[in-house]
Order: structure tokens, then C-alpha cells, then sequence
């Protein structure tokens, strides 16, 4: 089988994984509504029919999200909220009531603040009778940049940037955003009593932790003021991020400022948090589809972390194992992960997390034939660029070197991103309006030998 072949093979099989975890379907899945009776997941909330619902949504997924509520509560909706990242809305026009607004992503900006001004509002003289529908997927937790007392946008943009810069992986950054702000860490939910409140989360976030997904606005927070100091201690960032940061981490380690709410806060008693979609989902679609063109096919893990280039270790020794040996599955095998790695920058170049781990492959698997990999963010945006990752194969790193780039030299400087794009093997998918992690697809031999 040909290069060509195995690339149109991944095709299929990233348009299905896509297609088990598109947001609006994942609604509709958990939530429906009879009347006056409205089923979220497996909880029910008695509408009032004087007080329309009020529906606030963020992150990458948010639009397709808000357009699958809306139809489902029909004339029951009322005002809403509704953030995504730039270049993520579709332009389509809203019911009436909805706001869109596009913030910044990963590093927060003013038009997030804005955003969170609006849901203050939205929020504002909720009553005991009142129902809040919330809609939450990755990504909203740099869109929804909410500065505690005594801390700016700045300050959030230089602890973010500080935390992305070292590597450290979505729960230790969320720990620390919850502890700046003012929504984060089940905050949400506390501005939101004595409304009844809903929750359907997407998730982005291995292992699906509530608390960490969206850095948790509606749910308990096991994590505290102490637990967010000693990240930055660990990695060395504490004389990196701005005085104020550590000003007031420093005040909650010493009790002087309150916690967040944690496991067992009675304000969560009215609170029903539903998971609607995630990366298992998307992986085992993947696994489907590669079944019915004929692979032989293993889910290996939804729990895949680490920096990526290691990962890319091993994923190019099970492929080579394929090869060798037949194990862990026999040719023509596909082997699917998911998960979400990290990159720790040490260059000035451009790329993600998922380039750089396809670059990383490439290298590995140089001159070695019948081996296709997948590295893909499923929100269509890997890290701070428009693509989505990367397909690589054996031929991908020579490939890179008569376009003129030494491809070793590309991965030192975290500068993925041209390497790829040297030889056609970035993927551009344009934002896909889900995000559930990463997916990685190994294709080793040909299903029509």
C-alpha cells in the first residue's frame, strides 16, 4: 500500500473520531426537555415557566454547544453568553438573546475580560426559581480571564505564559488559575446561587476531572492555596510571575484569604455536573473505523501525558515492533492512543505539541517503510498555530531535508511547525468545533496484502 493510501486510511479515520465527539451531538445526547421538565443527563429541573433560562457557554466547543441548547429549550431560553476562542465562531446568526464573543487562546486577553463581565451581569439577581444552564468545553479557562482582587489581565498573561512555557501539564496550570481567580475552582457556582444550576462539559482534560476541565467553575476544588504555591516552588517560577501573584497566594497559604470551595460545600447541593463527551469517546470511533478498512486494531490508552518527543519514542518503537515481531498486533495494524502531551520550550521556534511529537517520529522512523502516524489535536488548533499536527511517515524526514531544513536542527529549536509544512506533512483541518485532547494513530502495513 502506498504512502498516499495509509494518508487517506488516517483521513477516514480522524473524520470519524471527529465525528463521535461533534459538540452538538454530544448535547443532545444528555439533554432533552418535556414541558416544564428539563433532563440533564440523568437529573431533571423543573422549569419555571415565568423565568426563562439563562444559559452561559465557553470554550473551543461553545458555539455548537449553545446551538444544540437553544434548540432544545426552544421558548424557554432566555438571555446567554456565549465565548470561544478568535476565529472559532462561525458567524452564523444566534436566537435572539445570545451573545457571541471571541476572546484569546492560550493566553488570555481583554476581550475575555469582557466576557466575564458579561456573565457577571447574566448572573446578576438570580433567584431561587432561576435556572442556569452552563455549557463548558477546553479552552475556557484562558477565554474566561477572571483577575481576583488586587490582580490584572497582565498578570494572568505572565503567570499563563510562565506555566505553558515550563511544560507543566493542564491539572498543575488550572491549580494555579483557580487560586487568581474569582469564577475558577467552583467559584461559578457560588456566584450563581440560589439558582438551580446545570452543567454539560465537554472534556479536554485525561481522566476527566470536573475540577480540572475548564479549571472547574462549577465544581468542588480538591486543590488549594497551598497546592498552587508549591507548583510554582517546583518549577521554579515563583520569582517569574508578578509580585501580585505571589502576594496573594501567599495570603491564602496563610489564611488570610478564603479557599475555594471544596468536596462536601453544601453551595453544591443545587449543582449537577454532567459529562457529555471525551477523548475515549473519539478513540474508540477511531478504532472502528480502522477496523472496518481492515486493520487489526488496539486501544492502548486515553491516559497518554509526558513531553512529546518522548512520546514519540514510543510510538515509533511500537511500530517497529509491529514490524519485527507481530506484537502487540500483527500487520496491517493500527494502534490508537489519546491523551494530550507537553512540550517544555527551550527555542524560539514555532509548532505544538502534536507537530512536535510528529517531527520527533519522523526523525525515528527515517527510511523505515509501511509505518503512517497521526499526531492531532482534535480542536483543529495545536498550540499557538493554525494547524492541527501532523502525518508523518518514513520518508517524511529526507523529505524535510531537500526542502532545505535540517529537521534535527528544527526539533532543538521547537520549530516543528516549518519543518512540517517543508515537505506537506502539517495538517490543516481549520478549527473542527470539539476538543477532547489529542489523538494519536499508528498505521503499520497494508489491509490489502
Amino acid at each position: 500500500m502506498s504512502v498516499n493510501s495509509r494518508r487517506d486510511h488516517l483521513d477516514e479515520i480522524r473524520a470519524a473520531a471527529l465525528g463521535a465527539v461533534e459538540p452538538g451531538r454530544a448535547v443532545r445526547r444528555f439533554l432533552s426537555r418535556d414541558g416544564d421538565r428539563l433532563r440533564v443527563g440523568d437529573h431533571v429541573v423543573l422549569l419555571d415557566s415565568a423565568r426563562p433560562v439563562r444559559l452561559l457557554a465557553a470554550g473551543k466547543a461553545a458555539v455548537p454547544m449553545a446551538r444544540a441548547a437553544a434548540s432544545i429549550l426552544g421558548g424557554r431560553l432566555g438571555p446567554g453568553i456565549v465565548v470561544t476562542k478568535h476565529g472559532h465562531f462561525d458567524g452564523l446568526p444566534f436566537p435572539p438573546g445570545l451573545t457571541a464573543i471571541e476572546a484569546g487562546h492560550p493566553v488570555p486577553d481583554d476581550a475575555g475580560l469582557a466576557a466575564v463581565a458579561a456573565i457577571e451581569a447574566l448572573l446578576e439577581g438570580v433567584g431561587d426559581q432561576d435556572v442556569v444552564l452552563a455549557l463548558f468545553s477546553g479552552g475556557a479557562s484562558a477565554l474566561l480571564p477572571d483577575p481576583a482582587e488586587g490582580l490584572t489581565l497582565a498578570d494572568l498573561q505572565a503567570t499563563t505564559g510562565a506555566l505553558l512555557r515550563s511544560g507543566a501539564p493542564i491539572g498543575e496550570l488550572n491549580a494555579v488559575r483557580k487560586h487568581l481567580s474569582k469564577l475558577k475552582g467552583g467559584q461559578l457556582a457560588r456566584r450563581a446561587q440560589p439558582a438551580a444550576l446545570a452543567a454539560l462539559i465537554l472534556s479536554d482534560v485525561v481522566g476527566d476531572p470536573l475540577d480540572v476541565i475548564a479549571s472547574g467553575p462549577t465544581a468542588p476544588d480538591p486543590t488549594t492555596f497551598a497546592d498552587a504555591w508549591a507548583i510554582l516552588e517546583q518549577r521554579g517560577l515563583l520569582a517569574a510571575v508578578p509580585a501580585p501573584v505571589r502576594r496573594r497566594l501567599h495570603d491564602g497559604v496563610e489564611g488570610r484569604l478564603p479557599d475555594t470551595p471544596g468536596p462536601g460545600d453544601p453551595l453544591f447541593s443545587r449543582v449537577a455536573n454532567v459529562l457529555v463527551g471525551s477523548n475515549r469517546l473519539a478513540a474508540e470511533a477511531a478504532v472502528s473505523a480502522a477496523e472496518r478498512l481492515g486493520y487489526r486494531t488496539l486501544l492502548l490508552s486515553t491516559f497518554v501525558e509526558g513531553e512529546a518527543r518522548e512520546v514519540a519514542k514510543v510510538a515509533a518503537a511500537l511500530a517497529r515492533e509491529i514490524l519485527a515481531s507481530g506484537h502487540p498486533a500483527a500487520p496491517p495494524a493500527c494502534l490508537v492512543l489519546g491523551g494530550e502531551t507537553t512540550v517544555t520550550v527551550k527555542g524560539a521556534g514555532r509548532g505544538g505539541r502534536n507537530q512536535e511529537l510528529a517531527l520527533a517520529a519522523a526523525l525515528l522512523l527515517e527510511g523505515i517503510d509501511g509505518v503512517s502516524i497521526l499526531a492531532l489535536a482534535t480542536d483543529g488548533t495545536d498550540g499557538p498555530t493554525d494547524s492541527a499536527g501532523g502525518v508523518i511517515d518514513g520518508g517524511t524526514a529526507a523529505a524535510i531535508r531537500a526542502a532545505g531544513i535540517d529537521p534535527a536542527a528544527a526539533l532543538a529549536d521547537n520549530d516543528s511547525y516549518p519543518a512540517l509544512d517543508s515537505c506537506g506533512a502539517l495538517l490543516r483541518t481549520g478549527p473542527t468545533g470539539t476538543n477532547v485532547n489529542d489523538l494519536l494513530v499508528l498505521l503499520v502495513g497494508d489491509p490489502n496484502s
